[in-house]
Formats: structure tokens, sequence, C-alpha cells
């Protein structure tokens, strides 16, 4: 009787793989602070519906670290950044965008002026010009209005950004946005934002959460994804769960392989 009052946490079922979702192209900073935000999102916020990579804004949209959908179906939107540099390719404003635009096409015009007839230019010159439209170009391939894009920006009800200490500084974060820290702690809160809704959006919102689930558990017991649909793994492969790998269910059933079913 007295072991009841003790904990209310249930016991894990078994060994935790903290690994089994994460990404094969994710740094492992950044899947443990995609972790990070989901404790805070359902710890703190309230979310009981949260999803890792889900894509928003429809198929074509952008894609979203961590999403969650609390009281009142509030909308939760985490964005994780690992670095400083990480962190300015999205907070640019469509003026930053203008500017370097507009620096491009003066050193395009430059360099096209430096292989005109009775122009002189040294080689040195030259060769600075050339490497600094090269890195402008890189620049503006990569770079993100993310932060300050009034259509990301009415996709939820708070905006989160999640760095590690020092990265991103309390003055640092965009308006309309609120800061997270791992512990994880709240820096910055983020401001409530008037959000349209309706049965449709929110409807959109749980499916868009519950396909990413169903990809990232698909993709952490072995399925393949691939141009002609996912490939299901056969019992017996390494990439299997240890249970699957037995040749049996949780339950206890024996499985069949792909051949046996379709025979």
């Amino acid at each position: 009787m007295i072991g009841e009052y003790l904990t209310d946490i249930e016991p894990a079922a078994v060994e935790p793989d903290f690994q089994r979702f994460k990404l094969g192209s994710e740094s492992e900073l950044t899947y443990r602070l995609k972790w990070e935000a989901w404790e805070w999102l359902y710890c703190v916020a309230g979310c009981r519906c949260i999803g890792l990579e889900v894509r928003l804004q429809g198929p074509w949209g952008s894609i979203v670290d961590v999403v969650g959908v609390g009281p009142a179906n509030a909308i939760y939107v985490v964005e994780v950044k690992v670095s400083r540099s990480d962190f300015s390719r999205d907070n640019h404003t469509k003026a930053d965008v203008a500017r370097m635009r507009k620096r491009a096409d003066s050193l395009a015009r430059r360099i096209e002026l430096a292989d005109a007839p009775g122009y002189r230019t040294s080689a040195g010159d030259l060769e600075r010009l050339l490497g600094e439209q090269e890195r402008l170009r890189e620049r503006l391939a990569t770079v993100s209005t993310k932060f300050h894009d009034p259509r990301f920006l009415s996709i939820a009800d708070y905006h989160y950004i999640m760095a590690p200490r020092g990265v991103v500084l309390a003055e640092m974060a965009p308006d309309g946005w609120g800061l997270l820290q791992p512990g994880p702690r709240e820096i910055v809160g983020a401001p409530a934002k008037s959000v349209r809704k309706s049965s449709g959006i929110m409807s959109n919102v749980f499916r868009a959460v519950a396909r990413a689930n169903a990809t990232a558990m698909m993709r952490a017991h072995g399925v393949r994804f691939g141009s002609d649909g996912p490939e299901f793994p056969d019992p017996g492969e390494e990439r299997l769960p240890t249970y699957l790998r037995r040749g049996r269910t949780t339950n206890g059933t024996q499985l069949v392989s792909k051949e046996e079913r379709h025979a």
C-alpha cells in the first residue's frame, strides 16, 4: 500500500533508445535540443500533441523542427539553432536580402568593367572581386527571412528558438519570438499572436503532426523511403527491433516474411 503513494511515474517498459528518432543527417546536438524543446512543450506549455520535423503551410511549406498543440488548441513552433551562424542564416529581413542583391549587381558590373578595354585593374583586385562575388552568391542561396516572414509568423500562436546557452542572447531574439535554452528553460517569453483558426486549420495541423510522427516511427523501425515508395524490412533483418528479429510480435504471434504473405 505504501508503495502506491511513492511515485506516479510509470516504469519504462524497455530500455530507452534515445537515438531512435534521430535523422541520419542531423547532429547529436540538434537532436538533443529537439528533445529539450519537446520536454518544455509537454511539461511547461502543456502540449499533448507534439511532432518533430513537421511540414506546415501545405505540401510545399516549411518544415518546422518541433510543433506542439497545447490547451485551447494553442499552436507552438520551435526552431532549433545550434550555432550563431545557423541562427543568423534565418535572421534576415527583406531589406537585408535587397541590400545583398544590390551589392551582387554592383560586383557584377565591376567585374565586367575589369575585362573592358582601357580599364586598368590588377589581377589581385580581380581575384578579390571574384571571391567576394562567389561568397555573396553562396549567402544569397542560403539566406532566409523565416524569423521575420509574416506568413511563417501566421502559422502558430507562439514561436520559440531553442539554442545552447550563449549562442542566441536574450536581446537577439527577433520580434515575435521567444527563446528557450537547455534545461529546458524559457529565457524570453514569446508573445501570443492573433492566429486565425477554424476546424479546417486545426485539422491540417493535427494531420501534419500525425504524418511526421508516422514517418518517424517507420524510419525508427527500419522502413526505407525511396522513389518507389516505402520498403518495409523482412522479419529477421538486423535493422528490426530485437523482439521482431526473433520472429514474433509483442503478443507472441508468429511473423511471416513478405514472400509468405504474398504466396
